[in-house]
């Protein structure tokens, strides 16, 4: 039965573009609003999850034309592989909007036509720059002489067209009087400061329909027209909650009436959430209710992900090795609001024996071990409390459950984990200072030992419960292990000393088995050196090109390595009646002694080069597994054929 004024929290994610597979970039996003969901859950409100794809625009007409595809099939089969992801990784979303979904797009094209009666839109013309990646127009100033794109770095293209604009400069004193009486619709500072600079600049009003491409949203009026991707893509927000049709009980009880409305976005596309979507809200008389959070991007050593690198990583490749919670507590444990992150195998591994394996893993286990060895699996809350120190951790937990609530309620989920790991540590603390394998050889201090057993099975319910919005899973297992009942798992129930007797599960399994640092280097060395020969492939080639190679048998007759190179064998090579001098790099991998008289395959057409002041006739063939390895390629048979075919 619904509770009456349940408070609501209502949280989502930027809509990902249709582009490609979602990374652990993307996926930080998805996790994090997952979290603040879960927390809000566990804390009673009504929440509502939403997440999904922007599907519209040049980029994905584009990209489904290379395909082969229609573009509403390109879309939906990246949207049901993307739904598929984030089950995966355990994201608790309500809803899945994809804006080429007729309940949006309707609503968008009402949406246009109010704007545009309002005077809010109006009718001019276009020319100059546009990123197709970025989906956003640019002036002569921001692209420079060569026509970049300032954000991703990609040529832009010129533009010239008919288009509608909205008028952003109109609100923009409004916008500011907002951001001014709301300190913290922004956050962090830092971010609220860059918008409210560039406001202050002068806003320019904002190109929002596109002729040169179908596949978008006619403009009901002008169907020429197709809605440009940023009203389209953010209206998504409210036309979810059923914003301008005949059921908007969903946007009455979360937005107009909700508690906590949340955005999250990464900091690439600040703006748009932070400028063009409050001014949209109010030319069209809906109130800016919600909190926009911004964070950084999920970086590699190498900077970010690129496909041209090579160094994206994808949930799956992390999850297939180590688990789902252990990527969630990751990626949640190294992004600090507004900042970005590192993400490295090394210090995931790291984090994942500390952390999780070491600190949190050890404290369970040697619980419930203890807990089954000295009572037999029953913990019993003591009459009274002995040692000055158990006292202690109570206190030292209630202020951890302070500040932990405080955190996570403004999504600073690093600092709140930090304060629950803190716990974590005083309570491993706790059983070196109190000894219990000491206690329980002395009879007379059975209470003691009862009371000490107690603190640390309350301090394990304790953070079983605050790390539950980041690893649901772990927390149910700690959960379960504890045989903590569900009546004492509810908010109500995170404070100190609320059990009265329970018994622990007698065998658990380990909860995070220690990593060989060693053994997981050597797997991504040889995953990364893989990577990076499929990167470095060659463009594909026709029969006709490989028929242009003339590849022959030759019979080393001498080897010597080149004075003055570390790395240059000199050679004498018999190709049939002929001899020739080759020059091969691959003194690295071969003593030139070991080479005389085996017989190898040499391109015989390559045209000759002077090398170092040497004459090289040709190539030697070789093979290579990894940037650490090179063998020639050699003809084990006396009478093998001469010429390769």
């Amino acid at each position: 039965m619904e509770v009456k004024n349940k408070k609501t929290c209502y949280v989502t994610t930027p809509i990902y573009y249709s582009s490609g597979n979602v990374h652990i970039g993307n996926s930080y996003t998805t996790i994090a609003c997952d979290v603040f969901a879960r927390y809000y859950r566990f804390k009673g409100y009504d929440t509502f999850y939403l997440t999904g794809m922007d599907e519209h625009g040049l980029k994905i007409e584009e990209a489904a034309k290379k395909a082969g595809k229609d573009p509403q099939d390109f879309v939906n089969q990246i949207a049901k592989e993307t739904k598929l992801l984030w089950k995966e990784l355990n994201i608790s979303n309500d809803d899945f909007i994809q804006t080429s979904e007729l309940r949006h797009t309707k609503v968008v094209q009402q949406i246009f036509e109010q704007l545009l009666q309002n005077g809010d839109i109006y009718l001019g013309y276009y020319e100059g720059d546009y990123c197709v990646s970025c989906e956003a127009f640019f002036t002569k100033t921001q692209v420079g002489e060569e026509g970049i794109c300032p954000d991703c770095g990609k040529p832009t293209r010129k533009v010239k067209e008919e288009s509608y604009f909205l008028r952003l400069k109109k609100y923009s004193a409004r916008l500011l009087k907002h951001i001014a009486d709301n300190p913290d619709f922004i956050q962090p500072e830092s971010r609220r400061n860059e918008v409210v600079s560039f406001v202050e600049q002068g806003l320019e009003d904002l190109c929002v329909s596109r002729t040169s491409f179908k596949w978008g949203i006619p403009v009901l009026s002008n169907p020429k027209h197709v809605v440009y991707v940023w009203i389209d893509a953010l209206c998504n927000y409210i036309t979810a909650l059923g914003y301008g049709t005949n059921n908007p009980a969903l946007f009455e009880k979360y937005w107009l009436k909700g508690d906590t409305v949340a955005h999250v976005v990464g900091k690439d596309i600040l703006r748009f959430h932070a400028i063009f979507w409050p001014i949209i809200l109010m030319a069209l008389n809906i109130p800016l209710n919600f909190k926009l959070y911004v964070h950084g991007w999920v970086l590699m050593k190498e900077g970010k992900m690129s496909k041209s690198v090579g160094n994206i990583v994808f949930p799956r490749d992390v999850t297939s090795r180590y688990g789902l919670d252990s990527l969630r507590y990751y990626l949640v444990r190294e992004m600090p609001l507004g900042n970005d992150c590192l993400f490295s195998y090394d210090r995931f591994v790291e984090r994942y024996n500390t952390d999780l394996a070491n600190d949190l893993g050890n404290l369970v286990s040697r619980t419930i071990a203890m807990i089954n060895k000295y009572f037999k699996g029953y913990v019993i809350k003591p009459e009274q409390i002995l040692n000055p120190i158990s006292v202690e951790l109570s206190k030292f937990a209630s202020e951890t459950i302070e500040k932990y609530q405080d955190y996570f309620a403004n999504f600073r989920f690093q600092n709140g984990l930090i304060e629950v790991w803190n716990l974590i540590n005083r309570a491993n603390k706790y059983i070196d200072e109190t000894s219990p394998w000491v206690l329980a050889k002395d009879e007379t201090k059975k209470e003691e030992l009862n009371e000490v057993m107690y603190h640390l099975y309350e301090s394990l319910r304790l953070i079983a419960m605050m790390i539950s919005p980041v690893i649901p899973g772990t927390a149910e297992t700690i959960l379960s292990n504890l045989n903590v009942s569900y009546a004492n798992r509810a908010w109500n129930k995170l404070v100190f000393g609320v059990t009265t007797r329970e018994k622990v599960q007698e065998k658990i399994e380990v909860l995070f088995k220690r990593l060989d640092v060693l053994e997981e280097q050597k797997y991504h060395q040889n995953k990364t050196a893989k990577a990076e020969n499929k990167v470095n492939a060659k463009a594909e080639i026709t029969i006709t090109d490989f028929e242009k190679v003339d590849i022959r048998v030759g019979e080393i007759l001498e080897a010597n390595k080149m004075e003055g190179s570390d790395k240059l064998l000199i050679f004498k090579i018999k190709i049939e009646d002929s001899v020739r001098q080759i020059i091969s790099g691959i003194a690295q991998f071969y003593q030139p002694q070991e080479l005389v008289g085996k017989r190898v395959l040499v391109v015989a057409n390559l045209k000759p080069v002077t090398i170092r002041g040497h004459l090289s006739e040709g190539m030697i063939l070789t093979a290579s597994s990894s940037k650490d390895s090179l063998e020639i390629i050699q003809v084990m048979k006396e009478n093998s054929f001469a010429k390769i075919s």
